[in-house]
């Protein structure tokens, strides 16, 4: 199986990505650190969390309707231009010493990024078509997203020792300028579109009509869910756990990050194998328990000297990658192609409403318990809801449904695609949510 680095396309798009996340990354150390040095040990997690439910908003509220407004313009054209976007933003972040200041631009900084990731995420199925080859590129996406982790920080660490923590917005646009110069040089495939009428908030809710019918999509917006309510403690606590725990939250916090970020590449390697072997639903429930059960540990033993912590770390990356990285492909396999941009963007909307609910909710129990007490709490809720996604996505879950169209005439072109037999017009094929699909129901036999 020739790797998906072979493909010109998905090379520099991955490059792209791979600039894109570290842009993004550096803004959240920076964020990161600009709320511990205003809000200090008290209330410095809180203020991450409020920062971050901002961006949870503009991510929950505007993705589904920016993927209608883009739906009719050239891909590569919107997200150059979305990405030129967020580059400019940043740099009067590293200007400007108001909070309200800091807090509009970041907002305006997440409003395009609602935009961009949907779009970018449902081009790489266009770009390889293949099951196996989309299976490994999602693996190199989450690696992506490791480098990210992995880099920033020590990136951030780097540009600490030399200047202000405001240097790092800097450093994050021109990472962003990086992602232009690839998306540009980058050949986009041609964009397979529905005939899209009715309402505009008809045509933007279309996205969730399919999510919301499909039992796979349904189990896989809880699972994510119980990700989200203990990962969010990682990324609003640590910096506070670093400082007050270590006592040098701008040493400590990169290394426990980085950690993180290698934990996630581990299971980003690991989960292509693990597919080859077991379902989706099952490697995904594994990290999400197994996230709660790293949680669990570090929350009930004594306090950890460092390299304990790393393992601990490194641990949460594992599982985290675990549950992220089969949704890519989960997707894919519940939507025709034409529907397919506007599922992400669903799905892409509604993980992060688990997120408007999972930072600041970590941010106070922070605040509120012990760091330990509040990951423990988080990790026992994060099991029930992992729980709930279980039953509500079956094991047996096949792609292809054996379902009959007893109201679609026999001449019908979707009976002349897929030949059907008997006066209801029965026959098989891999079952989506659409129009001639209306119901899950429909495909059960």
């Amino acid at each position: 199986m020739t790797s998906p680095l072979a493909n010109r396309s998905f090379r520099r798009l991955f490059a792209a990505q791979i600039f894109s996340l570290l842009g993004v990354g550096l803004l959240t150390v920076a964020l990161s650190l600009a709320a511990y040095r205003i809000g200090g040990a008290e209330a410095g997690g809180q203020m991450l969390g409020m920062l971050l439910a901002l961006k949870m908003v503009a991510y929950v509220v505007l993705a589904p309707l920016a993927e209608t407004v883009l739906a009719n313009v050239s891909r590569k054209r919107a997200m150059v231009l979305l990405d030129l976007g967020r580059m400019l933003l940043l740099v009067p972040m590293a200007f400007v010493t108001e909070t309200w200041a800091v807090a509009t631009l970041a907002f305006a900084f997440f409003v395009l990024s609602a935009g961009f990731t949907p779009l970018f995420q449902s081009i790489i199925p266009d770009v390889l078509p293949e099951e196996e080859a989309y299976t490994k590129a999602l693996a190199w996406s989450r690696v992506a997203y490791t480098l990210e982790a992995v880099l920033s920080p020590v990136i951030a660490a780097a540009l600490l020792n030399l200047a202000s923590g405001e240097t790092l917005f800097l450093a994050a646009s021109l990472s962003f300028l990086g992602s232009v110069v690839a998306l540009l040089v980058t050949s986009f495939p041609d964009r397979e579109t529905a005939d899209r009428k009715g309402p505009f908030l008809k045509r933007a809710s279309l996205g969730l009509q399919i999510y919301a019918r499909t039992p796979r999509l349904r189990g896989l917006f809880l699972l994510n869910l119980a990700l989200s309510l203990t990962l969010a403690w990682v990324l609003v606590n640590s910096v506070v756990y670093a400082g007050e725990r270590l006592g040098d939250a701008e040493r400590f916090f990169p290394m426990l990050m980085a950690f993180y970020g290698l934990g996630a590449g581990l299971g980003a390697v690991v989960v292509p194998r693990l597919l080859k072997l077991t379902s989706e639903r099952s490697v995904m429930l594994m990290g999400a328990y197994g996230f709660a059960l790293a949680g669990a540990i570090f929350a009930l033993l004594p306090p950890m000297p460092f390299p304990a912590l790393a393992v601990i770390w490194a641990a949460f990356g594992v599982a985290s990658s675990l549950v992220l990285t089969p949704g890519g492909l989960v997707i894919t396999r519940s939507a025709v192609s034409a529907d397919r941009a506007a599922v992400f963007a669903a799905q892409f909307s509604l993980s992060h409403a688990g997120w408007l609910v999972a930072y600041p909710l970590a941010g106070w129990l922070g605040g509120l318990a012990s760091l330990e007490t509040s990951l423990l709490i988080l990790s026992v809720v994060g099991t029930v809801v992992a729980t709930v996604g279980m039953s509500v996505w079956p094991a047996d879950d096949p792609l292809r449904r054996d379902h009959s169209h007893p109201d679609l005439p026999a001449d019908h072109p979707h009976l002349k695609l897929v030949p059907a037999s008997g006066p209801h017009h029965r026959h098989i094929h891999d079952f989506h949510i659409d129009e001639l699909h209306p119901t899950w129901t429909q495909g059960t036999v």
